[in-house]
């Protein structure tokens, strides 16, 4: 219904060395009228992550920063892949050391409890996990992100799911299909 009368298109993309280290992400934005180009590098070697936003309708600088990060850091899907290998059984905790290229953080993630979790791909046995991201931690906006990953060897993520403080704040994504190459 939202889509319909507010027009989404966004695009994310995002570059890993080993261990899914980040060195470079990049977000093309447009959003009912604006259309925003955001990119992150990851500099390793000077332990910098250089943000820049602009603004593609009006050619201008919306916002350019840098952080100091650790030599490996991940940008979200990065962090979301590096948890998988770390594997927590639920009621434990792991921390991955995360920057969005303004802000950088050691974001804890909570493995809170086995769930089955029904989605187009199958029904799978799953673990729910927390990912404290949001709330100032590294994105400004409130909220909480969720992730469910396969209870078993593959560690499989089959549904995320964001919730924000404001209305129609729910966004919800699940694994249609599984690809085998």
């Amino acid at each position: 219904m939202v889509s319909t009368l507010f027009k989404v298109n966004d695009t994310y993309s995002a570059a890993y060395d080993d261990g899914y280290c980040a060195s470079a992400a990049s977000m093309d934005s447009q959003e009912g009228k604006r259309h925003h180009d955001t990119k992150v590098t990851y500099d390793r070697e000077a332990g910098r992550a250089i943000y820049l936003e602009r603004d593609l309708i009006k050619n201008s600088v919306l916002h350019s920063d840098n952080v100091q990060i650790p030599p490996c850091v991940h940008e979200v899907l990065g962090a979301f892949l590096k948890f998988r290998t770390m594997a927590p059984p639920p009621g434990q905790s792991s921390a991955i050391p995360m920057s969005d290229g303004r802000r950088f953080a050691n974001v804890k993630i909570d493995a809170q409890e086995r769930e089955e979790v029904k989605t187009p791909a199958g029904t799978f046995k799953t673990i729910r996990c927390e990912a404290n991201m949001m709330n100032g931690v590294i994105y400004t906006r409130k909220g909480r992100v969720f992730l469910w990953v396969t209870d078993d060897e593959k560690r499989m993520p089959v549904q995320i799911r964001l919730r924000m403080n404001f209305p129609v704040g729910t966004v919800t994504l699940q694994l249609s299909k599984e690809e085998r190459f």
